[in-house]
């Protein structure tokens, strides 16, 4: 997926599914993105709905090269799991790393979410996944 004049990666998306996202993010994506904006003074700047190639993920510190994924249950079933390996391995190719979380941690072990992500952000190497 190259990237555009903006240094951001092209996208096949519609706008308007992206912007429908936005509008319809869920309680725990939410939840998140008021987390992620609490590291700008670090200097991390996250994205939302963002769109990368055929995909929109959840989240994307574009700068470091890190999609967030927050995945509710269904994410655990057969059919999504293959999916999301497939859509990861895709991301990975691009050069982007990919996290995982699931909405229970979110709503329930955010501190320690956020602890790993920012672990993600400053030691790049260590979890490149």
């Amino acid at each position: 997926m190259p990237a555009g004049p903006t240094g951001r990666p092209v996208s096949t998306v519609p706008v308007a599914r992206i912007q429908q996202l936005r509008h319809d993010a869920t309680r725990q994506e939410r939840r998140m993105w008021a987390a992620l904006r609490r590291l700008r003074p670090a200097g991390f700047h996250f994205r939302r709905q963002v769109p990368i190639g055929p995909f929109v993920v959840d989240f994307a510190c574009l700068k470091a090269r890190l999609v967030l994924e927050i995945d509710g249950a269904h994410h655990g079933e057969a059919p999504h799991e293959a999916r999301d390996r497939r859509r990861d391995a895709d991301l990975r190719r691009e050069g982007f790393r990919v996290a995982r979380y699931w909405n229970g941690q979110v709503m329930h072990e955010l501190p320690d979410v956020m602890d790993d992500v920012y672990a993600r952000l400053t030691d790049p190497a260590r979890y490149w996944s």
